[in-house]
């Protein structure tokens, strides 16, 4: 029997992308609270605070001119990008015009349509592992080949530049570099970054940098930007950003790719197909918030600072988790390989996607397994959520494996 075209439901291209693993758990612990059940959730990377007040006020504003109610430059306000010219000067002393300035619908659009620009297929990309699980499939989706690269927890989450080496082939076209990161909260030192950026620049590579968390730092770590550290590749970089993290604004969808002219007008006629301007009332409130102090960040660095601090030596207390103190973003990052391949419960648990289920049937806490990272045997637990369940969440934790 013959084959009909109605049989090829789904294009190979998109059936090969994987559901979003932090938005999968985010989702079920959301749909199990709504059953009533306890669950205290540490999925989703998604600050607690409300978004400042100045900005939703913006945002009102915005909503009642007619002005607001029409299409706009698909790449984003004038004076957005003007914004983000201004903020990128400030906070990174990079240099930048508004014609290197596409605005997209949250960094993940920044992130595919930057691959999207740059990448033939058979192109590969070195992926500093672990990763945040929306880059592989980007990667892939665009036609390009991710070369993973993986550094432990005994080498601070940072790979060095002879494992970079080690993985550059003929075709080797991009590093995406991420610090502070996404899930590790992993943060390279200035003379970390100076050393890869040589490195890139003696083999002629590309650099996609995302700098979505570049505010939240601790423990006095001296970094930087690595088109500013390295200003001989400035002009091969890509820097990805966006209001999320920063302003508590992850459900405004503002995001931003910087980069030279050519590949932000060729990313930029892909999106005037794909979804065209990013809604101009959630561009109004990202001028507002690039246009403000940094005080309200301030007040949220603190608090994230002292949850950092409690759950990294919460986690370590529990026998066979060990946890490294991240310096960077609102993940911690525990190496759970003491817990596996010993009986919890009844059974043997040999995976760390099988403990972050055993955890949430058992304990109601929800967190997301290594594998959607690209690192088994670890778990990755976003600390931005209040004080109160952060500490619950963990004990029950410490009593599940006591």
């Amino acid at each position: 029997m013959t084959s009909s075209p109605r049989d090829r439901r789904v294009s190979q291209r998109i059936g090969a992308i994987a559901e979003s693993a932090t938005l999968k758990v985010d989702a079920k612990a959301k749909a199990l609270k709504a059953e009533g059940r306890p669950v205290i959730g540490f999925g989703a990377g998604e600050p607690d605070f409300p978004t400042p007040g100045y900005i939703v006020d913006a945002a009102v504003d915005a909503a009642r001119d007619p002005k607001n109610h029409r299409y706009t430059p698909a790449g984003g306000l004038p004076e957005l990008k003007a914004a983000i010219v201004a903020k990128t000067k400030r906070d990174s002393g990079l240099e930048i015009t508004p014609a290197q300035v596409l605005v997209t619908n949250g960094g993940k659009q920044a992130v595919y349509q930057s691959f999207a620009a740059m990448l033939d297929p058979g192109d590969e990309v070195l992926l500093p592992a672990p990763y945040w699980t929306t880059y592989p499939e980007c990667i892939q989706l665009a036609g390009g080949a991710a070369v993973e690269v993986f550094a432990d927890e005994t080498q601070g989450y940072k790979v060095t530049v002879d494992q970079l080496e080690a993985a550059r082939t003929e075709r080797t076209k991009v590093l995406l570099f991420v610090s502070p990161s996404n899930p590790t909260g992993a943060v390279y030192t200035a003379d970390e970054i100076r050393a890869i950026g040589a490195w890139v620049a003696e083999h002629g590579l590309w650099v996609v940098t995302d700098e979505i968390y570049e505010h939240l730092l601790y423990d006095g770590v001296e970094t930087g930007s690595i088109a500013t550290l390295c200003p001989e590749i400035a002009d091969y970089t890509i820097v990805l950003n966006g209001v999320a993290k920063t302003y508590a604004m992850t459900g405004w969808r503002v995001g931003w790719m910087i980069g030279p002219t050519d590949l932000v007008k060729a990313a930029t006629n892909l999106q005037s197909h794909a979804t065209s301007n990013v809604a101009n009332v959630s561009q109004r409130a990202a001028v507002a918030a690039l246009q403000g102090d940094l005080s309200a960040v301030d007040e949220m660095r603190t608090a994230f600072d002292r949850r950092r601090r409690t759950i990294v030596a919460m986690l370590n207390e529990i026998d066979g988790v060990l946890c490294p103190t991240p310096e960077g973003a609102f993940y911690a990052f525990p190496s759970v390989k003491g817990l596996l391949g010993r009986e919890h419960g009844g059974r043997v648990i040999d995976t760390s996607a099988d403990l972050a289920e055993y955890i949430l049937d058992k304990a109601e806490v929800a967190v997301v397994p290594g594998e959607a990272f690209g690192a088994p045997g670890y778990l990755r637990l976003s600390y931005a959520l209040g004080d109160d369940d952060l500490v619950e969440g963990i004990t029950r934790l410490q009593k599940l494996f006591s």
